[in-house]
């Protein structure tokens, strides 16, 4: 056959490197369509001008560089395999089923990009990297979320009809007439590919990509499996290399301005520290606390927020006799943000949470308070602890772990890929209970929830909305009826009246806005019910993070307690609320009317937030210097291994001064 000549492109592909040429076009074709296709998705959300086609100018280099890099195992495969290697006949089969399966998995990629753009608006990210360690859960997710069978049949229909037009336009045709090629030519050809390679690899850098006023338009910009990829490689970020600094001691000055908030009496304010001591006004009370972590609850899911909102009725009767705290606000979007935030009250470092990060163990957490007064302390998990390294974050930091693994499998009724059904959960922590209060021990639960997750499945028949096709609004409403049950199983319990019941959630679920940190989507609801009176119903109006959970809880009970928190208990705090927010990148800090933004690569910006659309726009920096103390000196602790849980003797000291109204210890006692 004479190899076409018509145009330059069939003339590159008549060469033994052509056929990288071949995938580089198949490549930037699948993703130049799936950007497309995103756009279509998201039509409502962005702005037809001339930032988009920047958009997709800066998203066609990033695929351009990801199909080169991608290309490079097939470079130095070409250039080592015989010269007369495709003269054979099965050769050539080899050739045709290699692309038939390129073809193949780069639809599925845009299929993946798809579904997960559905699911949180932005391209492949850090979650995409835990999807893909954790692939039990991921898999079943996914299986009982989506019609998998229509899914394959598609992509298999998909890449029969590219592979027909390909070999239709002669394309492998062309490549399979290239003349034999020499080894040293072989060489230097790929050798020049592998260069090309080399420069996209250290040139190229996401972080490049500008910062859109619209967040879609960013997200759109990027190439999916770039994203995944780079993802993989930093999903822990360096605060110090990444973000804006001050020095260190500045950073911890400013850090201490903003914790003597809460009055409590610094323990060693001239040193690189948040300890210092709480001293409570009132009789300690010492009830249970069962802490209810809810999966993905939106505060515009309770009608106590949001008036148009139906599907909560127990919630609802519930909040009448607790006390709600308006203006809550989670530090992430993710479940082991918020473990990281309830248990540990420290900012949302960059990149990975706490919670599955190494050298994680010992850390001053919620739990370790408690068990100072000798509680016992569990968390209990409907899934599989493991997923998101919850088993060790909460074994090694004074938790007992009870989860599905560590169940019978009759005590499971119903479960779907991420755990047993909320019903399920709530009656192995009624067991768990009973256990401690036969025991003659004070207990303090951390319960984590599933159910209102994807595939919003649960049992049949509980609630008038049917499981999986009534998608979120049933979860939710399933959610409230099994937290209904819960508490009218328990109130039949001799510990009832002696627990106090927190009600809070994980995270919102959704945070897909125009803006890369929404403020709104963060508002989460948190409720404290107290059947046996040991915390007043009522409303808290002052604006708080989840970092500040933990102390106001112990403020409620009037411990006098050591805390290395970096919260605060918002009713006796004497200045204005603030809330920490942030995803994988974005650390945020949230107050009344403003908000400030760190970013990558030293970046920042300051807002004005406007109080009811939360509309922003940009202002003069004067807070950054605080938001940097926050993140930096929270990095700091963590990476210096300074944020330790103290041992039972020093907090007895600590307690036995408080008794005696003595000073605490200063640095170096």
């Amino acid at each position: 056959m004479t190899p076409p000549t018509s145009s330059w492109f069939r003339r590159a592909l008549a060469r033994r490197h052509g056929a990288v040429w071949l995938f580089l076009a198949l490549f930037v074709a699948v993703a130049g369509l799936t950007r497309g296709l995103l756009l279509v998705k998201s039509a409502s959300s962005v702005a037809f001008d001339l930032s988009m086609v920047a958009a997709f100018a800066v998203g066609l280099l990033f695929d351009l560089g990801a199909a080169v890099l991608f290309a490079a195992p097939l470079v130095v495969l070409l250039a080592v395999l015989p010269a007369n290697f495709f003269q054979r006949r099965w050769a050539r089969g080899l050739a045709g089923a290699f692309f038939c399966s390129a073809i193949a998995l780069l639809i599925f990629g845009a299929v993946a990009e798809w579904l997960f753009w559905d699911e949180f608006s932005v391209r492949f990210n850090f979650i995409a990297v835990d999807y893909l360690v954790y692939t039990k859960e991921v898999v079943g997710n996914i299986r009982e979320s989506y019609p998998m069978p229509l899914i394959f049949a598609g992509i298999l229909g998909g890449t029969l009809a590219v592979a027909w037009l390909g070999w239709r336009a002669g394309l492998l045709q062309a490549w399979f007439a290239a003349e034999p090629e020499p080894l040293r030519r072989r060489a230097i050809v790929g050798g020049a590919w592998l260069a090309v390679a080399t420069i996209v690899g250290v040139a190229l850098d996401a972080e490049q990509i500008p910062g859109f006023t619209n967040n879609y338009h960013r997200e759109l910009a990027k190439d999916g499996l770039w994203s995944l990829f780079a993802a993989f490689r930093n999903n822990e970020l360096d605060y110090a290399q990444f973000y804006p600094t001050l020095p260190v001691d500045e950073a911890f000055r400013r850090l201490h301005a903003e914790l003597a908030r809460d009055h409590a009496e610094p323990i060693a304010p001239d040193v690189r520290d948040t300890l210092r001591f709480v001293r409570a006004a009132g009789t300690e009370q010492q009830p249970n606390v069962i802490q209810i972590t809810v999966e993905s609850l939106s505060a515009d899911f309770l009608s106590i927020f949001n008036r148009a909102s139906h599907l909560m009725p127990n919630m609802e009767e519930i909040a009448r006799k607790s006390l709600v705290f308006e203006r809550f606000y989670a530090t992430g979007t993710r479940t082991d943000r918020g473990m990281e935030a309830l248990t540990l009250a420290i900012p949302p470092t960059p990149g990975r949470s706490l919670v599955k990060r190494p050298r994680n163990e010992n850390l001053f957490t919620l739990g370790s308070v408690f068990q100072s007064r000798s509680y016992d302390t569990a968390f209990i998990y409907g899934g599989y602890g493991y997923f998101d390294n919850m088993n060790y974050f909460f074994g090694n930091n004074g938790y007992r772990v009870v989860d599905r693994a560590s169940v019978a499998g009759s005590d499971i009724t119903f479960a779907n890929a991420w755990g047993a059904c909320d019903e399920d959960l709530y009656r192995w922590t009624i067991r768990e209970a009973d256990a401690a209060h036969a025991a003659g021990k004070k207990f303090h639960h951390f319960v984590m929830t599933t159910s209102n997750h994807r595939p919003f499945t649960y049992p049949e028949g509980r609630i008038d909305l049917p499981s999986k096709i009534s998608g979120r609004a049933g979860a939710v409403k399933y959610t409230d009826y099994a937290i209904g049950k819960f508490l009218r199983d328990a109130e039949a319990k001799p510990w009832f009246r002696d627990t106090v019941f927190v009600i809070v959630a994980d995270h919102c679920a959704s945070v897909a806005r125009k803006t890369a940190l929404p403020v709104p989507s963060y508002h989460i609801p948190l409720i404290i019910f107290s059947p046996g009176g040991h915390i007043a119903p009522g409303t808290v109006k002052q604006l708080m993070s989840q970092v500040d959970y933990a102390p106001t809880l112990l403020g409620l009970l009037n411990w006098s307690y050591a805390s290395r928190f970096f919260g605060w208990d918002v009713r006796t705090a004497d200045r204005d609320g603030r809330a920490l927010i942030g995803n994988y990148q974005k650390l945020g800090l949230y107050g009344p009317g403003m908000l400030s933004m760190l970013m990558p690569v030293r970046k920042s910006a300051e807002y004005n937030c406007a109080d009811d659309t939360f509309a922003l726009t940009e202002r003069p920096a004067t807070l950054t210097a605080t938001t940097i103390a926050y993140y930096q000196t929270a990095s700091y602790l963590y990476r210096n291994q300074l944020y330790r849980r103290l041992t039972l003797e020093e907090q007895a000291d600590f307690a036995g001064r408080a008794q005696t109204g003595a000073s605490p210890p200063k640095a170096g006692e």
